[in-house]
């Protein structure tokens, strides 16, 4: 097995950083998640370093992951922010974040979510239909202001990814068709509410093969060239994210290539460039630590039953989505099975993985790996379930970042009848 960069194995033990796994569960229980700062920090470089000597903003997709600790980190290195919603506004504003450095992306943004941008003047909207527009620009008139703004294009390009994740094709709900928005420019440039700034175009996510990028990028500047034909004057080009991370055997794009060839695509032209990355961010930063409960062999199928389930880590249960597994500590001496990992949520969905070898037994501790992405994020408290704890390694130091639900938090918000 290969594992990711935020993972070591030491004398048949798994480490983060300079932690051992199992020390970090015994402080903080399971199920927790598990982060690594060098990690994050790393893929921000990373992705800076590929386009170098580029005017460039990188705005991180706080959807993948929305923990203050992880936001406030990016701050600091000097990230902006791709946002859904006004909640995470709040969020990025909460960890330090610069409004000036947020992209407000969503096809269903509320009158009292843009009023919320607006006064914090955050750097765009990324705008996905006509009726979206005409708010924004009565919602900006109301409060006396301008709107900076991108439409959000829809290439037709297909992503070759997982459907469920795909953005950028005519039967998404994302974007404004490719058709349509030239006028729709034209109709943005007499509302007097608006301030056009830019372009926008995401396509989907888990994304390994260049080409799907360029073939989108490619018909976005044919846009903005009629655009300015037209005397629109766009200031920046928002390719938003989608880099694909190696879950199995994926092989994800090479930064290096990515920029080369996207920047000599755009080589003359003085649009600053904005990215939208999220999973390439924290995917392979992250890890969700699990308990095996029990050990329920059957007829036909084995099954290693532990503490995480659906409701913890939604992927594999929504997408089919594949994750690794890794016994924390190895069991040389232990013959190892094929079993389905599940969790204890009453759902025949409810699992993490099918058809693992193992060498496990009661109370040892598995890493379902590269799980920094749309984990925590997309936890629940089905079955009235506690949420996982979160935290942060820092070389040999661990960092509880989100402290474990009690359970009276889960019903603090209930009231009786009378």
């Amino acid at each position: 097995m290969t594992f990711p960069a935020m993972v070591r194995c030491i004398d048949n033990e798994l480490y983060s950083e300079d932690l051992s796994l199992t020390q970090i569960a015994s402080t903080f229980g399971t199920p927790s998640y598990v982060y690594s700062k060098a990690a994050l920090t790393q893929a921000y470089a990373d992705f800076i370093a590929a386009f170098a000597g580029r005017d460039m903003l990188v705005c991180y997709a706080v959807k993948a992951n929305s923990n203050l600790a992880i936001l406030g980190l990016f701050a600091q290195l000097g990230a902006g922010f791709d946002i859904v919603s006004a909640g995470e506004l709040a969020r990025v504003l909460a960890a330090g974040g610069d409004p000036r450095k947020v992209v407000f992306s969503g096809v269903g943004k509320r009158a009292e979510e843009m009023r919320a941008a607006l006064r914090h003047n955050i750097l765009c909207f990324n705008v996905e239909s006509e009726p979206e527009l005409m708010r924004l620009n009565a919602v900006a008139k109301e409060l006396g202001v301008r709107a900076p703004l991108s439409l959000r294009v829809n290439p037709d390009v297909d992503p070759k990814t997982h459907p469920y994740i795909a953005t950028g094709l005519k039967q998404n709900k994302f974007g404004i068709a490719f058709e349509e928005a030239r006028a729709l420019y034209h109709k943005a440039r007499s509302l007097p509410g608006l301030d056009i700034v830019g372009i926008d175009c995401h396509i989907g996510s888990q994304i390994t093969d260049i080409a799907p990028f360029v073939d989108a990028l490619n018909k976005v500047l044919q846009l903005a060239d009629e655009l300015a034909s037209d005397g629109i004057t766009l200031h920046h080009i928002d390719l938003g994210g989608g880099i694909g991370i190696r879950y199995k055997d994926e092989k994800p794009i090479i930064l290096s290539d990515y920029a080369a060839t996207l920047t000599a695509r755009l080589e003359g032209r003085p649009h600053r460039l904005i990215f939208e990355p999220g999973r390439s961010f924290v995917g392979n930063a992250g890890l969700l630590l699990t308990r095996v409960e029990y050990l329920k062999r059957g007829g036909e199928r084995h099954f290693a039953i532990v503490d995480a389930a659906m409701n913890d880590f939604l992927r594999p249960a929504l997408y089919d989505a594949y994750h690794e597994i890794a016994a924390v500590k190895a069991r040389p001496n232990t013959p190892p099975a094929l079993y389905d990992v599940v969790g204890p949520v009453c759902e025949s969905g409810d699992f993490l993985a099918r058809a693992r070898m193992l060498a496990v037994e009661p109370g040892d501790l598995l890493a379902v790996l590269s799980t920094g992405a749309y984990g925590s994020v997309m936890s629940s408290n089905y079955n009235t379930r506690p949420r996982p704890a979160e935290v942060m390694i820092d070389g040999a130091t661990a960092h509880l970042i989100r402290a474990r639900e009690s359970l009276p938090d889960l019903y603090s918000h209930e009231k009786l009848l009378p």
